[in-house]
């Protein structure tokens, strides 16, 4: 018999006159916050231990006494302000020692771009020079192509280190004391980042950061010189963008998302969900073959940057079980400056690509220059949702005010690429389109319920055609780590593993809006199976602009080149390399 779920006892606590109801055992800080009452706070995170760092999360639960609210247990009639004088003396004194001499230190206040931590300083009055920042003789730090880390804007949150440590990486790391600790990375040659941005996306300030490309993909658009710019959007964005303006987690933006590209001057708004359908077909083949000639079995996923990099550096002897199918936005940006340019008589020279991303590391996979095809780079620049938000901000544009317009036919797409940005998602898809390959039968329900949610590992055995498929769906490092010593003991535990490197896959992103927790994930997963559900296509092998994309061009092509167009090889990486 299963075990009743025992629920959490109500609290009954008053929060400036207001009375809410707590759960046992929870903060004030966290009830407040769900209640819709705004304690300002930096180093707090509900999916991360409690620090209790930058003491402005303050609040008085008596005359005189005022105690941090993130590890202040509630109980039964504790009433508090987060109002009084002693609050806002102490708070305002707590921000201007820790936030000393911000404007002259923040890389987006520096460039004239929005930045919520300079809001919430004029919010309580603390916009003077009164103390200054120690300096710190640290260099701003590249992660690989994809982040920075700023030792200058660090505050000792404490964040970064922890969800690092979370995903099982550990590179990062804060060093000295007092007022000269600073942020940076673990120097034993045997750890190296990833370059997945979950700092970035915990980071309250900034410290720790995309590398951005705001101001080259401003110039593009004001000088094209005769290049047409196409844009084209991962699936997670149009469930997340929406949060930087002030709406709900899973708010589907992608038609407003047009309407705001083409008003700042793109050209053609395309999408990466059809480069999703294509690597789903190119994928659901290689693991149809792999399976009838037990070859390279499991088969790893490959379109997360961060996961192939872990592959490289730490396990490079997994790289002949990675998919050679190359990921999404490589796909796409690759027919829109192949197939599509030929189709349309363009010099695919012209051609500029723009990638709006949940994650940095697809920054870092796009400059790769090992996956360039016909000597040109898929996609040229990449900009995450964090950046994206703060570009159209800097625009005056009001993302949801804007009339929702149509994606460019090109980059029209199924559900199967949709549900990409969920953990599972790829599997899932690759599976729809994979039983018909190997059955010759389309599916009749298309879902694929064990590979959903939000557990860190999911397995299940999927009967297809007389066969047994053996899968596994993972997320983050550790639980990656777990699978591969397993398969050390039996090889044969699965044939086919998605690995995600991001909690909740790429909806949990590291250029994601901040914040990003495991409560908000779950919101935006559900507006991806919403779309996936709407769509009268819902297998990447149907979609009639990819088999357009593969009839008329990529299978008329030599086998190198189309190799080259679709598929993609790996080596063993060193350090920052």
């Amino acid at each position: 018999m299963a075990k009743t779920q025992i629920q959490p006892k109500p609290i009954s606590i008053t929060i400036d006159n207001k009375r809410i109801l707590c759960d046992e055992g929870e903060s004030v800080l966290h009830c407040a916050l769900r209640h819709g009452i705004d304690i300002p706070h930096f180093c707090y995170h509900e999916d991360l231990p409690v620090d209790a760092a930058c003491r402005t999360c303050l609040v008085e639960i008596a005359p005189g006494k005022v105690v941090t609210s993130c590890d202040l247990k509630v109980k039964p009639d504790l009433k508090l302000s987060t109002q009084s004088k002693a609050v806002e003396s102490l708070r305002r004194e707590n921000l201007e020692l820790m936030l000393a001499s911000h404007k002259k230190i923040c890389r987006d206040c520096k460039r004239g771009l929005p930045c919520k931590t300079w809001d919430l300083m004029k919010k309580f009055k603390v916009t003077g020079t009164k103390y200054e920042r120690a300096v710190i003789k640290a260099p701003v730090h590249k992660l690989g192509t994809a982040a920075e880390l700023d030792p200058q804007a660090c505050i000792n949150c404490n964040k970064c280190v922890e969800i690092c440590q979370k995903l099982g990486v550990g590179f990062l790391k804060l060093t000295g004391k007092g007022a000269t600790s600073h942020i940076t990375y673990n120097e034993d040659p045997c750890v190296d980042c990833v370059y997945c941005g979950q700092c970035t996306v915990h980071c309250p300030v900034a410290a720790a950061r995309e590398q951005s490309q705001i101001e080259p993909v401003d110039e593009v658009l004001k000088h094209k010189k005769g290049r047409i710019v196409i844009a084209q959007m991962a699936p997670s964005v149009r469930a997340s963008i929406g949060e930087e303006f002030g709406l709900k987690p899973g708010s589907n933006m992608e038609g407003q998302m047009v309407t705001a590209l083409k008003k700042l001057g793109f050209d053609y708004v395309f999408d990466v969900n059809m480069g999703a359908d294509i690597t789903t077909v190119v994928e659901a083949t290689e693991l149809v073959e792999r399976i009838k000639e037990n070859k390279h079995l499991p088969m790893f996923t490959s379109c997360c940057p961060g996961w192939v990099k872990y592959v490289e550096f730490y396990h490079p002897e997994l790289i002949p079980h990675l998919t050679t199918s190359r990921s999404p936005q490589l796909h796409s940006g690759a027919a829109y400056k192949t197939w599509w340019a030929k189709k349309m008589k363009i010099d695919p020279k012209k051609i500029v690509v723009v990638s709006f991303m949940p994650c940095t590391s697809k920054k870092y996979e796009a400059h790769n220059k090992d996956l360039k095809v016909n000597g040109l780079m898929p996609v040229d620049f990449v900009l995450t949702t964090r950046e994206t938000g703060k570009w159209l901000k800097k625009h005056k544009i009001n993302l949801p005010k804007l009339k929702p317009q149509k994606l460019d036919y090109e980059g029209n797409y199924t559900g199967a690429a949709a549900i990409y940005g969920a953990s599972g998602g790829v599997m899932e898809s690759a599976l729809r389109s994979a039983v018909f390959f190997l059955t010759g039968k389309e599916l009749k329900k298309v879902e694929f319920e064990q590979v959903r949610g939000m557990k860190g590992i999911k397995t299940a055995n999927i009967k297809v055609g007389g066969k047994t498929i053996k899968i596994a769906v993972v997320f983050m490092a550790k639980n990656a780590q777990i699978i591969i010593d397993e398969l050390k003991k039996n090889p044969k535990a699965y044939h086919y593993v998605e690995v995600m490197t991001c909690p909740g896959g790429c909806i949990g992103g590291g250029g994601q809006p901040i914040p990003t927790t495991d409560k908000i994930v779950w919101e935006r997963i559900q507006a991806l199976y919403k779309i996936d559900a709407s769509k009268k296509l819902r297998k990447a092998h149907l979609n009639p602009v990819v088999q357009d994309f593969f009839e008329n061009y990529a299978n008329k092509l030599p086998k190198a080149k189309r190799d080259e167009l679709l598929m993609r090889g790996y080596k063993r990486k060193k350090k920052f390399e």
